[in-house]
């Protein structure tokens, strides 16, 4: 068996495609920041192959550095270049030419994006797969290995649908799209350039019903999921689709693995939602709110525009534009952390008298 370890480290060939040689000056102009040629030798005339993390880069891989905490690596570092904030640019050795910017990790991503770019379609449709002959898809998208995409779908340019996906009846996907394996969709329209990770339920029935006299009667969901261009949603995350309004996801919104959007739901533009987090219906969230991890809303409420949601908070009502709230039930994090305080102070008091009672007897 072939050693595991092999070719092992970023972008391992065997699952990461990769392009290049590129020289010093036409990744700076990619990333538009500022290169500093080596104080000592020149830079590979052949081109940078690729990128590494700093302990591991050689002389023709690129690597970065954002965070103090890993700032000795880069004095030993053989990479070929490195990007780095300014306060760091000095200290860049003497072989390695520098990109230097303000915003290290975002230029990272551009340098990695440029080596490692988004996958193309390889044009065609798996014979396995199942199309209603209503369904419209384009000759240049890919459909893989029993897909099953139903009447009067519209499947866009340069789109992927993986192995086992499902695309329900009427569902509209725009172009260059990703869209994971088992993934079901249904009563949705899908923008452009979204990804959906493998494993997503979109679209179904959102948790709606009525207490009728003989138990709980189910209320029709007769509303859609609208989500915009430029969205990513993480694997196993559900979104219902709306009851009389619909579920919106709004432009370049970014969902994490494992989350749940209830029906009739509404977020703005750029929305981070991260793991485990549950939105409940007809809550709405302005442009640029970050709910963390295991955070719930409840429903009805509004959050304002660039608010921020702390982990494990419960909300039980509206958060104001650009606030940062914690807890259950949610609150400013000062008056949080002053709460702990006060709470530790009279524990540690009540030890303290507790202790005193058990030694007067």
């Amino acid at each position: 068996m072939q050693d595991r370890r092999a070719s092992s480290g970023p972008a391992d060939p065997r699952f990461f495609a990769r392009v290049g040689p590129f020289d010093a000056a036409a990744l700076a102009e990619a990333a538009g920041a500022d290169l500093r040629l080596p104080r000592q030798g020149g830079v590979p005339q052949d081109g940078y192959v690729g990128i590494a993390p700093l302990q591991a880069a050689g002389p023709r891989d690129v690597s970065f550095l954002d965070n103090r905490r890993y700032a000795h690596l880069l004095e030993h570092t053989k990479a070929g270049l490195v990007i780095v904030a300014p306060a760091f640019a000095e200290k860049v050795p003497e072989h390695s030419a520098a990109l230097v910017t303000a915003t290290p990790y975002l230029v990272w991503s551009r340098i990695a994006r440029l080596f490692h770019p988004r996958s193309v379609s390889k044009a065609g449709i798996h014979p396995s797969a199942v199309i209603d002959s209503s369904a419209v898809v384009d000759p240049t998208a890919e459909v893989g290995p029993f897909a099953v995409i139903g009447a009067g779908v519209e499947v866009g340019p340069g789109s992927i649908i993986g192995s086992h996906t499902v695309l329900g009846h009427g569902v509209q996907l725009g172009a260059d799209c990703r869209v994971g394996a088992m993934v079901t969709l249904s009563h949705t329209l899908v923008g452009d350039r979204v990804t959906i990770l493998p494993g997503a339920r979109i679209g179904q029935d959102g948790f709606g019903f009525a207490v009728g006299p003989d138990g709980f009667e189910s209320v029709p969901q007769l509303g859609r999921v609208l989500i915009e261009h430029d969205v990513e949603i993480g694997a196993n995350s559900t979104i219902d689709r709306g009851s009389v309004n619909d579920t919106v996801i709004g432009a370049g919104s970014r969902l994490d693995n494992l989350v749940q959007i209830g029906h009739n739901a509404q977020l703005g533009r750029c929305c981070i939602v991260v793991s485990q987090a549950g939105i409940s219906g007809s809550t709405v969230l302005e442009d640029y709110v970050t709910v963390a991890a295991q955070a719930g809303l409840i429903g009805h409420i509004r959050i304002g525009a660039k608010a921020r949601i702390g982990a494990q908070c419960g909300v039980m009502s509206d958060v104001e534009s650009g606030a940062d709230v914690i807890g259950s039930p949610a609150m400013p994090f000062r008056e949080f952390f002053r709460n702990v305080a006060v709470l530790r102070k009279l524990a540690k008091k009540a030890s303290g008298s507790a202790k005193g009672d058990s030694d007067k007897v």
